[in-house]
């Protein structure tokens, strides 16, 4: 009986990236039909453990188009979409998902952030016009105590506790005193 391998996935509206995490993986085999059927089995480890994965993906996929690269801990795959467009899923399947079957969110990008230049969240917020950094929003960060802030705030308290120990313990002391005087 064979195992299922870890398999992430992410995706453009051009492109599927299928990882199969499978280390020193041997005697691999990979089918992939334009109805989006994808079929991946190899063995791995000194015993030659049998691993298998059977996806029927979402819609159509381009087989001359999709590449494969082997690597020494992973199996990685761009699969070619029949149709630009961003998929709700990987696979037919609705409901919860295959144990096995996780996003990638290394190569994960949402579908409204695909042609921004940098591609990051960092960008769109660039585009609403807002500066983050140059808000000063107070927060006085590494650079020293936010504006209109007195930064001996902190020693100020200090010098308090400090006046206010001395008479602290002369309380302490004149209490003992009146105890002594009470005992004799």
């Amino acid at each position: 009986m064979s195992r299922h391998p870890s398999v992430k996935w992410a995706q453009r509206s051009d492109n599927l990236f299928i990882t199969v995490q499978l280390p020193d993986a041997q005697d691999v085999k990979l089918k992939i039909e334009p109805e989006g059927k994808f079929f991946f089995s190899a063995t791995s480890g000194v015993d030659k453990i049998p691993y298998e994965v059977e996806l029927d993906l979402l819609d159509k996929v381009i087989v001359e188009e999709s590449k494969a690269s082997t690597g020494s801990r992973s199996i990685q795959y761009i699969v070619k979409k029949a149709e630009n467009k961003w998929w709700s899923r990987l696979i037919k399947q609705t409901g919860k998902p295959p144990v096995f079957l996780t996003v990638d969110w290394d190569k994960w990008i949402d579908e409204d952030e695909e042609f921004t230049s940098k591609g990051a969240p960092e960008a769109e917020m660039g585009d609403m016009g807002f500066d983050f950094p140059n808000l000063n929003l107070g927060g006085g960060g590494f650079d020293g105590p936010a504006p209109g802030m007195d930064d001996d705030d902190e020693d100020d308290t200090e010098d308090e506790n400090a006046e206010e120990a001395p008479s602290a313990e002369k309380e302490v002391a004149s209490a003992s005193a009146e105890a002594d005087t009470k005992k004799t």
